[in-house]
């Protein structure tokens, strides 16, 4: 008997070593997490850092946590809402992004060798918004210029520099180091070439946001070594390479719009890209009601569509044959007179036979 009670007290002792084995293991400290962490960065998109170092220091802690600047040790965005980003490589071998915000818990047993920090690639190319920067951006970058067209200057090799530190950052006089037209105002042009050979301009303006997502090898800097047609406003042939020909532009909504086509000439001329709203032409048609711009245009197949814009959204004239010469819209192809379009027009009746 006496032995019996000696058996059961032996196995139950053990037993209980061995959940406290496990336990002392916690969740988080295994090697079952499908997903290899590359990089962690905390912050905002404006201003962030990398945290990738102060992550294993908690890792190596085994036990959840919250985020805050406290926990991260640092503050890259002083008053703002942060979060912390961690980029991580999958069992299929393509990159994943976790974004776990301020006030949120942090727990780590998705992650390969969590709690031992065997993780972090010193290598990895890519930025706030993940990625490898040396990835498949559509456009690759022949110059940069910043400046008006007045007075403006190359700064290819500054935004170089900037692309290997960082995908997004903010413009202003100072982002380059020169003020080429002091006192007005100023843009940075990137001429890129597109995968159809064509040349094509992105304008950015003081205090918008550079993003290279777009770019082919944007963090890899092997690009403006040439190639660009000289002119500030874009193509050597003045931005003719669109397929689509304008006939008309209207401005409001169905019940109320005015034509506009002269007044997107002049602007036009002037820049690629802009913002639309209701100032944008100087007119409000159809007052405290959403209104849009529809520009009519003859395709290449001889057939009119339609392209709709909404308010707050931003108009690129790239599409359009002869943007930035104004030499559409004039009358000699007509438009069909009507605010739907023809092709949306003829899609509605197929859809009703």
């Amino acid at each position: 008997m006496c032995r019996m009670r000696f058996g059961i007290f032996l196995m139950t002792g053990l037993s209980f070593l061995m959940l406290g084995t496990v336990a002392a293991q916690g969740p988080m400290g295994g090697d079952a997490g499908q997903y290899v962490i590359l990089s962690a960065q905390y912050g905002s998109e404006r201003s962030h850092v990398e945290v990738t170092e102060r992550l294993k220091i908690l890792a190596r802690r085994d036990r959840p946590f919250r985020i805050s600047d406290e926990s991260m040790a640092v503050d890259p965005d002083h008053g703002q809402a942060k979060m912390l980003r961690v980029f991580a490589r999958g069992p299929n071998g393509r990159e994943r992004m976790f974004e776990f915000v301020d006030g949120s818990v942090f727990e780590g047993a998705m992650f390969r060798s969590w709690g031992r920090g065997e993780w972090g690639d010193e290598h990895w190319k890519g930025g706030w918004n993940g990625g490898s920067d040396n990835g498949g951006g559509e456009y690759v970058i022949l110059t940069a210029q910043y400046g008006s067209e007045r007075r403006h200057v190359d700064v290819t090799n500054r935004l170089k520099e900037m692309a290997r530190q960082e995908r997004a950052f903010w413009l202003n006089y100072s982002t380059f180091g020169v003020d080429p037209d002091e006192g007005n105002a100023k843009t940075l042009r990137i001429f890129a070439r597109g995968s159809n050979g064509q040349e094509t301009m992105f304008e950015f303006r003081d205090n918008s946001l550079i993003d290279g997502a777009m770019f082919r090898g944007w963090g890899g800097g092997e690009w403006g070594n040439g190639g660009w047609s000289g002119n500030w406003n874009g193509g050597g042939n003045g931005g003719d390479a669109g397929q689509y020909v304008i006939l008309t532009a209207q401005y409001g909504s169905e019940r109320r719009h005015v034509d506009v086509t002269r007044r997107l000439r002049e602007m036009a001329r002037q820049d690629v890209t802009f913002r639309l709203d209701y100032r944008t032409f100087g007119v409000d048609p159809d007052e405290g009601n959403a209104k849009v711009l529809r520009i009519f245009a003859r395709g290449p197949n001889g057939r009119e569509r339609m392209f709709e814009y909404r308010d707050n959204s931003v108009i690129d004239g790239a599409q359009f044959r002869g943007w930035g010469g104004g030499e559409w819209g004039n009358g000699k192809d007509r438009w069909s007179g009507r605010w739907d379009g023809e092709e949306r027009e003829e899609r509605e009746r197929e859809r009703q036979r």
